[in-house]
């Protein structure tokens, strides 16, 4: 009788996505979609870097969340190297508990639900909500990954919310461009699975890669955004200023949050 493949098995994931397996390597399944992970990497070190004031005052949110992003990284990496179900369930949950952890950190008290009291309060709601959504990854794990793209609109409504709020004109326009590149990663992952048919008859089917590469850039838009926010909620002493790395007259630019004081603008 036939035995089950080993969910540590090259090929035993539930998805495979566009890119053809194995062409440029004998090791690495879907090697533009692995490489393409660098860009967290890259992202995780930059985020550390350029908003290192911020840093310095709340060291535990932005470490915890640079090293979950690190892990996005890696295991997104061991999946497209292997496509085992073991790592397709690394990648999204790591996904999972990095939007997690990044929402019981930053989450405005504002926003709490009338239950809850304190941001302690919060944490726990977070972290049963997410050890729930882990549990029910197991069942589905493909489900998962379209459940996890759906959380980007409520950051979407969210950052409308605070936009309505603030007179910078600065952060609205890093605010566009965070939804101009998430919209361009999103599409790119649709695409990649919903017209690999397209990409595959013209031998370009690699729109999984462009996603890695695009959502880590919308990312380094988002988080100087979400700090921004952070700041006025619950560091009074200072002034968030938004700047741009490494200049802000370069046609090619990164976001940053810098710290002064005394009063805020929003």
């Amino acid at each position: 009788s036939p035995t089950m493949p080993s969910i540590f098995s090259y090929q035993s994931a539930e998805i495979d996505w566009c890119e053809g397996n194995f062409e440029h390597s004998t090791v690495i399944a879907e090697y533009y979609n692995t490489i393409s992970n660098v860009s967290f990497f890259i992202l995780s070190a930059a985020l550390l870097y350029l908003n290192r004031q911020y840093c310095q005052q709340r060291a535990v949110p932005m470490y915890f969340i640079s090293g979950l992003l690190l892990c996005v990284g890696v295991f997104s990496m061991y999946f497209h190297m292997t496509l085992s179900y073991v790592g397709q369930l690394l990648d999204e949950l790591s996904i999972l508990w990095t939007l997690a952890v990044a929402y019981s950190f930053w989450y405005p008290k504002v926003y709490f639900p009338r239950c809850i009291k304190s941001r302690k309060h919060f944490f726990w709601l977070s972290g049963v909500t997410t050890v729930v959504s882990t549990l029910m990854s197991f069942i589905k794990p493909a489900f998962n990954a379209y459940a996890l793209n759906c959380i980007a609109f409520h950051l979407l409504y969210l950052t409308w919310c605070e936009l309505k709020k603030c007179n910078d004109k600065r952060v609205h326009r890093m605010a566009a461009a965070m939804v101009v590149w998430w919209a361009l990663a999103i599409t790119s992952w649709l695409s990649d699975r919903w017209l690999c048919w397209l990409w595959q008859a013209i031998s370009f089917p690699y729109f999984h890669s462009f996603w890695h590469v695009l959502i880590a850039v919308s990312l380094l838009y988002c988080f100087p955004l979400v700090i921004y926010f952070d700041v006025n909620y619950e560091m009074p002493t200072f002034k968030p200023k938004l700047g741009y790395w490494p200049s802000d007259s370069w046609p090619v630019v990164v976001p940053y949050i810098a710290l002064e004081e005394p009063h805020k603008q929003c």
